[in-house]
């Protein structure tokens, strides 16, 4: 159970903040909510039901500091498979954005990548879809490590080339 003042990552609406637990009657029953409020937007409220499996399970610690160095200086090892079945691929990436581990988001990110690039040299574009798919975890991703690292945006890229560097030259 999460408590008031924890920042979670809240299936894809990204890093939310627990601001208060209440209970309300919506539709005829009182349960027990979290409130939450996104950090990206904070004019938004959203309220997840307490003790709700389906909605908890789509409820994440966000990592630390220590955890995302470890999870950068991982990505040049990790394995990004192209699923050539479009339906398939569709169905495995819908999984992972809604299940939001960190690992597959990166295999996907670099399954993506490395296929945008060889569209790109035949002189095609990813198809729509792909490219959602693409944005959305990146976005998941990379809005906790800017969160996290206290980086902006535009400087993050960066930083994540350099983390990987170093830690290859280290290795």
């Amino acid at each position: 159970m999460f408590e008031v003042n924890d920042t979670i990552m809240y299936g894809t609406q990204g890093i939310c903040k627990i601001v208060e637990i209440t209970e309300k009657d919506f539709m005829g029953t009182k349960k027990e909510y979290y409130v939450l409020k996104p950090i990206s937007d904070e004019g938004a409220t959203l309220f997840a039901p307490v003790n709700n499996e389906k909605i908890e399970s789509k409820m994440r610690r966000i990592l630390s500091e220590e955890e995302i160095y470890e999870l950068i200086e991982t990505m040049p090892y990790e394995e990004g498979n192209w699923i050539h079945n479009e339906n398939e691929r569709k169905e495995q990436y819908k999984k992972i954005i809604a299940g939001g581990d960190r690992t597959e988001l990166i295999r996907m990110i670099k399954a993506l990548y490395f296929h945008k690039k060889e569209r790109e040299a035949d002189g095609k574009h990813l198809y729509l879809s792909d490219e959602r798919f693409f944005k959305e975890a990146e976005r998941i991703l990379y809005d906790e490590y800017q969160y996290v690292l206290k980086i902006r945006r535009e400087e993050l890229m960066e930083f994540i080339f350099n983390r990987i560097e170093s830690a290859s030259g280290s290795k």
